[in-house]
């Protein structure tokens, strides 16, 4: 089984507008109600692909009961620990003309010590269940910037392997604990460990420092349209899907890591699995919902990707 985390959980609503313009009145063509939270992202693609899983995390007020529904609705098990406060909203707006999406997000709950130990107590009571994790997200207010890696090490010491996607110093603290994915986008990337990249070529060089530098098990880098690099311990990788005509990329990122970890608790290597990664990420930019996807779409783009091997 897999377990997503999602620390930071909230509701993306999604305003499709033809463009942004500062200053103007501007009206939807359409809106729609999603998931959202990176885990909870993961949640929705792993549903997709028909994989065992339970999502974990909290929720509050409510919108953290509409949240929820939507997770009944996808058919998708959780146990979500209510705080006080109220879940975040992330308002996604989405660019009809330019193809491009912007997130404004309001303040959402905040955690206390009560709230961290229902947590990890409900973590290690489900935890011998799952062979992979994946986890991330910003974390709220009152979570230690330490909480991926704790959860890191936790998992470790059961055996079950982890999937990180979050940046900062919240990834420079579980880069240490050594994660079997460490994972995030290029920006957040050259955010998090302060390396310019230029083109593709430099990331990659970068990238395989920092991958040596912490000794982790895979770094892997999400691309946008030029791919996903994965540096890992037994080679390195850029993965591209052909070009798809992007209605909404929310959660793109998220279908990717779903799917590594899906074709990982399968027993499937890094050769196998990056196609479906760039695939699913492909998907999800086909639809309007954040992280919703089609398994024909996946199926359809997979056979389709491009794979090179550096060294």
């Amino acid at each position: 089984m897999i377990l997503t985390v999602t620390p930071n959980s909230a509701i993306d609503r999604v305003l499709f507008v033809d463009e942004l313009i500062p200053g103007e009145t501007m009206y939807t063509r359409k809106s729609v109600t999603s998931v959202g939270g990176k885990g909870l992202d993961a949640s929705v693609v792993l549903s997709t692909l028909g994989a065992e899983q339970l999502a974990l995390g909290f929720a509050a007020g409510e919108n953290g009961r509409q949240l929820e529904a939507l997770l009944d609705n996808y058919g998708i098990a959780h146990a979500l620990i209510h705080v006080a406060g109220e879940t975040r909203i992330a308002h996604v707006i989405v660019e009809l003309n330019q193809h491009r999406h912007s997130h404004v997000t309001t303040q959402g709950y905040a955690l206390g010590a009560t709230d961290l130990d229902a947590f990890w107590q409900l973590f290690h009571l489900r935890l011998g269940d799952a062979n992979w994790i994946v986890a991330g997200g910003s974390l709220p207010q009152g979570c230690p910037v330490d909480f991926y890696a704790r959860l890191t090490r936790e998992a470790s010491s059961a055996d079950a392997r982890v999937l990180v996607d979050t940046c900062d110093e919240p990834a420079r603290q579980v880069a240490v604990a050594r994660p079997a994915v460490l994972k995030m986008n290029r920006r957040e990337f050259v955010a998090t460990f302060g390396r310019s990249t230029g083109d593709l070529e430099s990331l990659r060089s970068v990238a395989q420092e920092v991958q040596q530098q912490f000794n982790l098990p895979a770094l892997v880098v999400t691309c946008g349209a030029e791919g996903i690099l994965a540096v890992t311990e037994v080679g390195t990788w850029l993965v591209k899907s052909p070009p798809q005509t992007e209605v909404n990329s929310a959660g793109a990122g998220d279908g990717a890591s779903a799917a590594l970890a899906w074709q990982f608790s399968l027993g499937v290597g890094w050769e196998e699995a990056l196609p479906w990664a760039a695939a699913t990420g492909a998907a999800v930019i086909l639809t309007d919902g954040t992280a919703d996807c089609h398994l024909e779409d996946i199926q359809r783009i997979c056979s389709q990707v491009l794979i090179e091997r550096y060294g």
